[in-house]
């Protein structure tokens, strides 16, 4: 906007970028760079609030308003004879073009005006206006009157107009120059009109950086882009409204040509799981990692994964024939996603029968096969208040019975191997027998009775069919039956000194227990009283144990898989030390950042530790001593920068993962860190609103602090400029923020910042990913709360995880809510980050609180 201290505002800029709103009297704020007048960042410059209000006088405090903003403006409140909307052309250069609010009451001479809009229009002195006909403008008057239906005007910077340069054929116009006296002006005094003299009161001010004049493009039609309404958006219920550029790629609402592929499936589920983990007879080891079973092959190093449920998995039991597999999941928020079991193929991955749909509540906490009629039965236990028990013949879909059990904690269910009718149930203060009758009917046995402080955490049984259980305690119960059917206790000791997880029994009747807290694994005679054979401890880096199972089921050679709480899996024996298969995070996974220029990428979590991996392969871990939340590459790829939960910023090498270098940046989270484009410069985002600024050098090594830029609301995610010279930050409550890196200060306008180019899109709302909110095609529109976003090098694809676990893949820009997409849902909760890789053949995801991380790959359609 250019305007004058001693009078109102002569217009205002639309496009190009900036856009101000003068109210009344202010305190001027202007620069001068290269023969052209900025505006200084913040409203900071000559003059202050009072002494600008002292100096004006009364009059100037009650000024009205001369200029406001269009979008905020009634409908009919702006009189065609107070002001108008025009467009201005460059007659030198077509492709110089912009909107501009004239205001026709202005105090300012019309020379002066046309010399101002030159100034936009990138000309040095602009001494005519003309129409698209030829005919020159010479008054506010005739663009009130004459030329009131005219909307396109041309600037030249010469006495008189180019030929050609209104376009080819239109000649300039005959008319001469006349006076309101009708007499003709003579040159001379046009010529002192034209050079008279400002007030140094009236400075020219413009809000146009050099660089930011957008030029028409043939592949983006500037008419078009002038022509394109703000986009505004439904968030938590408040609407925010988002501008859109000058120009952007074509808008196309067809979904991509690629669609989304699970390639591999990193981490195990053991920190708040239980009994997950099996040996199939192909040798795959079989696991659930969020809503995927996985199928894991060492010797050909290949993973399968079936993929049918749509919320996680909560529990997984095998067929006794080894075959077929019986898998439930928790309840999501819509009608797709109802709490039900599978029954699926290990050979086919394809689903056979499901059941439970609209019978089970919340969820599944429990499924089991039947061991004497070869599995014809299955067993769920539902988590909802009631924790009903019920008995399917699966192959049918048949409910045999169902019964409440009314009890509170409940952690698992099987059948009895020597009886089908009968079911045990455990868990906290509660072990029960239930002998289901001909007619459907339970009755029940209580073996402990609440309220009981023991925590029954296991069951396993001998081969005589007696009971042994395991409790929180540390101590294993075995329950044998009398003569007249009661059991009663044959046995109990002490195993470990804190909760047991889980039991086995191999075939040669060895009992090996796994300590959750103590981290021992041990081995007892189940011939000699229980007598201990030996035990083995497993390092504070693994965890405690979670699950226990025979490498070779059948064989007596003492090799097992070890699932561990803390998402590892060993291998080995309690002969010899125990080697890691898989590595997971062993806390909530939040931070990822995808290599430069390799399909390499990073992950850093609540655990401490900050992993490097080359699609399924594990690099490097490496323990830095802080929960990391934010991760990011330097440009060159040899030095990863990582956030902490406690202000810390880690410097890691990423050829070897060793610490580099920590700086103590605050006392809050730092929520997201980004690297400028050049690598001279990295931005961190934290928790207590602020942005702070290091210089770097050293190919990212070395971290000098320049200063911090204050903010109010925590930040999530950020990205630079392409030039460097800005950033735009996304905060906990979906507002866009914009900040000035040269002048340290916010930039309050997004009208200002709507034509930036930005190197990543990590920010997950603004104009050009819109149609990522509110979208028509989504289930429920209106709750969708997109978590994470992501863009290809390329710029044609975008991609992002929302806070129900779907993972969507649009092409971009993606404005309208009519956008379509590809979709793929294998998480719950809230996906904590999405990346593509380098080459944009690939992309990864991480989940929040499952610590599940996934690759996965586009296909062509």
């Amino acid at each position: 906007m250019l305007y004058d201290s001693d009078d109102e505002a002569a217009f205002v800029i639309l496009t190009p970028p900036m856009y101000y709103t003068y109210h009344g009297y202010k305190p001027a704020s202007y620069g001068k760079k290269n023969g052209i007048w900025y505006a200084s960042p913040g409203n900071q410059g000559w003059g202050g609030g009072a002494a600008g209000a002292a100096g004006g006088g009364g009059s100037r405090l009650s000024r009205k308003p001369s200029v406001t903003e269009v979008d905020n403006m009634p409908s009919g409140s702006l009189k065609p004879s107070a002001g108008r909307v025009i467009r201005i052309i460059n007659s030198h250069d077509h492709s110089v073009q912009c909107r501009v609010l004239l205001n026709l009451r202005t105090s300012q001479p019309f020379e002066e005006v046309l010399e101002d809009l030159g100034q936009v229009l990138k000309m040095l002195s602009a001494r005519k206006m003309y129409t698209a006909s030829g005919q020159e403008v010479r008054s506010f008057s005739q663009l009130r009157n004459e030329f009131a239906e005219v909307d396109t005007f041309y600037l030249c910077s010469t006495p008189t107009l180019p030929v050609g340069a209104l376009g080819p054929g239109v000649p300039p116009s005959p008319r001469r120059s006349r006076s309101r006296l009708g007499g003709s002006v003579p040159d001379d005094l046009g010529k002192t009109a034209r050079q008279r003299a400002r007030s140094k009161s009236r400075p020219r001010v413009l809000y146009a950086p050099e660089n930011e004049l957008v030029r028409a493009s043939s592949d983006y039609p500037l008419l078009d882009s002038l022509k394109e309404e703000p986009t505004r958006i439904t968030i938590r219920g408040l609407r925010r409204t988002f501008y859109p550029p000058m120009h952007h790629p074509p808008v196309d609402n067809s979904p991509p040509d690629k669609k989304l592929s699970l390639f591999w499936v990193h981490g195990y589920r053991g920190i708040d799981s239980k009994r997950n983990l099996w040996v199939l007879p192909s040798g795959e080891l079989l696991y659930y990692v969020a809503a995927v079973a996985i199928l894991y092959d060492r010797e050909e190093e290949a993973q399968r994964h079936y993929t049918g449920h749509t919320e996680d998995i909560m529990c997984m039991e095998v067929h006794p024939s080894r075959e077929l597999v019986g898998s439930g999941q928790r309840a999501g928020r819509d009608r797709k996603s109802q709490a039900h079991v599978r029954i699926w193929s290990t050979e086919s991955l394809q689903t056979l029968y499901v059941f439970g749909m609209g019978e089970l509540d919340s969820g599944v906490l429990a499924v089991a096969f039947s061991q004497l009629n070869g599995g014809s039965y299955i067993l769920a236990v539902d988590a909802g208040r009631e924790s009903i028990l019920s008995v399917w013949q699966w192959q049918w879909g048949h409910l045999l019975g169902k019964v409440a059990t009314l009890q509170e904690g409940i952690w698992g269910a099987t059948f009895h191997p020597l009886d089908d009718n009968l079911l045990i149930t455990h868990g906290k203060g509660h072990l029960a027998f239930w002998h289901r009758r001909k007619d459907g009917f339970f009755e029940k046995t209580d073996i402990i009775k609440p309220p009981a402080r023991t925590f029954v955490t296991c069951v396993q049984f001998e081969p005589d069919g007696d009971v042994i259980t395991a409790d929180s305690d540390g101590f294993i119960t075995i329950y044998s039956v009398d003569a007249d059917g009661a059991y009663f206790v044959r046995m109990e000791f002490e195993a470990h000194s804190k909760a047991i997880a889980c039991l086995v029994m191999l075939s040669e009747g060895t009992l090996i227990s796994g300590g959750e807290k103590d981290r021992k694994i041990a081995a007892w005679d189940s011939l000699q009283n229980y007598k201990r054979i030996t035990d083995i401890k497993l390092p504070e880096s693994a965890g405690g144990v979670r699950t226990i199972y025979p490498q070779r089921p059948g064989r007596n050679d003492g090799n097992i898989y070890v699932g561990t709480t803390r998402n590892n899996i060993l291998e080995g024996s309690l002969q010899r030390r125990f080697n890691q298969v898989i590595f997971g995070h062993g806390k909530q996974l939040w931070a990822m950042a995808a290599h430069p220029n390799d399909e390499v990428f990073a992950t850093g979590g609540h655990d401490k530790y900050v992993a490097l991996w080359r699609r399924h392969k594990l690099i490097w871990t490496s323990s830095v001593g802080y929960e990391i939340i934010s991760l990011a590459f330097h440009p060159y790829g040899a030095a990863l920068a990582a956030g902490s939960s406690e202000g810390h910023l880690v410097v890691i090498n990423a050829e070897n993962g060793a610490t580099m270098l920590t700086i103590r940046v605050c006392g809050s989270p730092l929520n997201c860190v980004e690297f400028n484009t050049v690598g001279d410069m990295i931005a961190i985002g934290s928790q207590n609103g602020s942005i702070y600024l290091f210089r770097v050098s050293r190919d990212g090594f070395s971290f000098k602090k320049i200063n911090k830029i204050r903010g109010s609301q925590p930040l999530t995610h950020l990205d630079w400029s392409s030039e460097g010279n800005f950033l735009q930050s996304t905060t906990v409550d979906f507002d866009l923020l914009f900040w000035d890196v040269k002048s340290l200060s916010p930039e309050k306008s997004p009208i200002a910042m709507k034509d930036v180019k930005w190197s990543t899109n990590n920010s997950t709302v603004g104009f050009l990913v819109a149609g990522m909110w509110n979208n028509r095609y989504y289930a429920t529109p209106a709750n969708t709360i997109i978590s994470t976003a992501s863009r290809t090098f390329a710029q044609d694809l975008i991609t992002c995880g929302d806070t129900d676990g779907y993972l969507r893949l649009f092409r971009y820009p993606c404005i309208t809510p009519r956008a379509e997409f590809t979709e793929a849902k294998v998480y719950s909760g809230t996906i904590a980050c999405v990346k593509f890789l380098y080459g944009n053949h690939s992309l990864v995801t991480v989940g929040g609180t499952d610590a599940s991380l996934m690759i996965w790959e586009l296909i062509e359609e």
